[in-house]
């Protein structure tokens, strides 16, 4: 039985999801939050990894995508997702990020333990832009997001994703996403942006 390596990534992080801003599961100057804003969240989160190996496999530059969506009133809300991995990706940086965004990689990254079903975990076109107050993801030529602008709030933010130890800038986004059981668009909802650190 082969070992798992010890693995770090570490990088920038844009989310946005339908919720209103403040989105509602993010801590408030360290106040935990609470459901989601209209019962079903669909969201869609972005990494781009500025450093970071899986045992000797180098994975910096790389970029990973994970688009989905889970019902507050469905037992656990469980995530369902699809992930997808830079297309530059090698087979070898494939195979090390499927791993680590499956859980399967042990580690810090606990909200994956949320995800019920992967829809696919795929190669795409995945262009990020996370300079502040800028960002934007475009995945092939069916997902799209953009930070519109920032939201007022005199404290801290942070989100259970990127780690609450990681305080971040939450703003307004639009969204418009076309890809197999997610279609969506909305304007003005929640994003966040931060910086991340995962690993074992």
């Amino acid at each position: 039985m082969t070992e798992t390596p010890a693995w770090r990534i570490q990088g920038s992080y844009y989310e946005t999801c339908n919720c209103d801003a403040i989105c509602p599961c993010r801590r408030q100057n360290g106040v935990a939050g609470g459901r989601s804003t209209y019962g079903v969240c669909d969201f869609l989160l972005s990494w781009h990894l500025a450093g970071g190996n899986f045992g000797d496999i180098d994975l910096a530059g790389l970029s990973v995508c994970l688009l989905g969506s889970y019902d507050d009133n469905e037992a656990g809300s469980p995530w369902r997702v699809i992930v997808y991995i830079g297309a530059q990706a090698t087979d070898r940086q494939f195979g090390a990020l499927g791993q680590i965004f499956q859980g399967k990689a042990g580690g810090n990254m606990m909200f994956l333990r949320n995800i019920l079903h992967y829809v696919a975990i795929r190669r795409a076109h995945i262009a990020l832009d996370h300079t502040a107050g800028a960002e934007t993801i475009r995945i092939a030529e069916t997902v799209r997001a953009q930070v519109l602008r920032q939201v007022a709030f005199d404290g801290t933010v942070s989100c259970g994703i990127p780690g609450h130890d990681h305080p971040g800038r939450e703003n307004f986004s639009s969204a418009s996403v076309k890809d197999g059981p997610f279609q969506w668009d909305y304007q003005e909802r929640c994003g966040f942006s931060t910086d991340f650190s995962y690993g074992t």
